[in-house]
């Protein structure tokens, strides 16, 4: 191999790399505008043409916020959707990624949780640069529900953990990110 021919596979294997990190940056904004019910955040995931099909519910990509944070409302004080395992075909300004995601909903009185297992099927296309989701399908494979009372324990209260907001006000967008006083130091 010449150096013409390194630094061209360096050129490419740095574009795959940037490529792979920026489909994942996009599906995991998508995950927190979810959670965050940050409509911005959420919108700007999917390209203005773009589609989201959550089983017979099929939205375009701009009105899925719209329809989805009321239901994630519905369905619980607070939920987090996991990204786990991450599959990605690049193929020019085209990819399809395979997404597992684990979705966590807390009932309104914190009694259970239920947990859904199930894949984000993207279609992302990079356009003026940005790679954005043009289809997603979303399947749902698995559900679980479970005790959640540990939330409510005399114990558990006492660790004052920070508790999550359905919105922008989460400690997530606070910057600097900073220390409250703490009540006792280790």
């Amino acid at each position: 191999m010449t150096n013409d021919d390194d630094l061209a596979q360096l050129r490419r294997d740095v574009r795959y790399l940037m490529d792979r990190t920026a489909i994942l940056d996009c599906i995991a904004n998508n995950a927190r505008g979810c959670d965050r019910h940050d409509v911005e955040l959420l919108t700007s995931s999917y390209h203005a043409d773009g589609w989201d099909v959550h089983g017979n519910a099929v939205r375009s990509g701009p009105d899925y916020a719209d329809f989805m944070n009321p239901i994630h409302d519905g369905a619980g004080q607070a939920h987090t959707h996991n990204i786990t395992t991450h599959a990605c075909e690049i193929d020019g300004d085209t990819a399809h990624a395979e997404s597992y995601v684990l979705v966590f909903l807390l009932d309104h009185e914190g009694a259970t949780t239920t947990t859904l297992g199930g894949r984000y099927l993207d279609r992302l296309e990079r356009r003026d640069g940005a790679w954005r989701i043009a289809v997603r399908r979303c399947t749902v494979e698995w559900v679980l529900t479970g005790d959640a009372s540990l939330l409510a324990a005399e114990g558990f209260k006492k660790q004052e953990y920070s508790r999550g907001s359905q919105n922008t006000s989460d400690l997530a967008y606070q910057r600097p990110l900073e220390v409250d006083t703490p009540s006792e130091i280790w």
